[in-house]
């Protein structure tokens, strides 16, 4: 069954398309992240499937219903995780969750969610007192505590630290096992990858790329070598010593440690091609690091699909 179904959405404000006639479908019990960089349109549309926002064109059904006319049904039945927190300034914490899940039928028991998420020792803190990693967690504890059949995580793990962010992910686990879906939107290409059951990634408000995150890796792969070496390597040179067929260019330019990403595309890679590669940056006294052959990142799809230009 499909949990969320978006079809030809469109939003403007004023002379701004922020969504631009987007598709997207979340199948039920699974996990899709929703990707792009600043102003690619993912909050205005995470904003209309939570009913927060009205469509100009185009319809949207989550959990089989609109959205919008039908919110005083759908809302018990989602979770909503705001990245900016969304509680009581002078609530403690205990309090604020106890809240949140009085309004629910059926909910968790916030003490075992609080000690779940780490935050057993800081339910007695008020909220304007708790670091951000614990604001965060709290969030997330308010998204799930009415035990939701769909629930939305806006940046989940931002600000956390190793351990909380892999709590998380284990948490996000614990909810896809239980049949339920999660819509997902991360900075983080590597979360992504790793709990996501399909990505979505927009630009401009457009779907640019959809599929598994195996799909999106290995899609045209096999006749792509990458390597990091000093920036400034003669890319050209480099194509001419692998012989016709092959095109080597120059992508990530000098990053803070002077060392550029090469992309080497063409004919099927073969150890022929990785043993010149290796052979030619030697007589160019350069040092060769990350060489892979095959399937990308999800951050290399990422770049190459939207720049690798910061947008503000």
């Amino acid at each position: 069954m499909v949990a969320l179904s978006a079809k030809a959405v469109t939003k403007r404000y004023r002379d701004l398309t922020a969504v631009d006639g987007l598709d997207l479908e979340i199948d039920d019990g699974t996990v899709l992240a929703l990707l792009g960089p600043n102003g690619a349109g993912k909050t205005t549309t995470v904003e209309m499937c939570e009913g927060f926002a009205s469509p100009d064109e185009g319809t949207i059904e989550v959990l089989g219903l609109d959205p919008v006319a039908d919110a005083a049904r759908l809302r018990p039945r989602i979770g909503v995780m705001l990245q900016g927190g969304g509680a009581y300034p002078g609530a403690k914490a205990g309090e604020m969750l106890r809240l949140v899940a009085a309004y629910s039928a059926n909910p968790l028991d916030p003490d075992w969610l609080l000690k779940t998420l780490g935050l057993a020792d800081a339910a007695t803190v008020g909220y304007r007192r708790l670091s951000g990693g614990q604001q965060q967690r709290l969030a997330l504890a308010c998204a799930i505590v009415g035990r939701p059949e769909l629930v939305f995580l806006d940046e989940p793990t931002a600000g956390l630290d190793a351990q909380a962010r892999l709590l998380v992910w284990d948490l996000v686990d614990s909810l896809r096992r239980d049949g339920v879906t999660v819509l997902l939107t991360t900075h983080l290409l590597d979360e992504a990858e790793e709990l996501a059951d399909r990505v979505v990634i927009i630009d401009h408000g457009r779907t640019v790329a959809a599929g598994t995150p195996t799909e999106l890796t290995h899609a045209g792969s096999q006749n792509e070598l990458r390597f990091t070496a000093v920036r400034g390597l003669d890319a050209a040179g480099l194509a001419t010593r692998l012989g016709a067929g092959f095109a080597v260019d120059e992508t990530q330019r000098g990053g803070a440690d002077g060392q550029s990403v090469y992309v080497v595309r063409g004919r099927a890679v073969t150890p022929r091609e990785v043993a010149g590669v290796a052979a030619w940056c030697a007589g160019e006294n350069a040092l060769i690091s990350n060489l892979h052959v095959g399937a990308k990142s999800l951050e290399d799809v990422f770049l190459d699909l939207t720049g690798r230009d910061l947008r503000g």
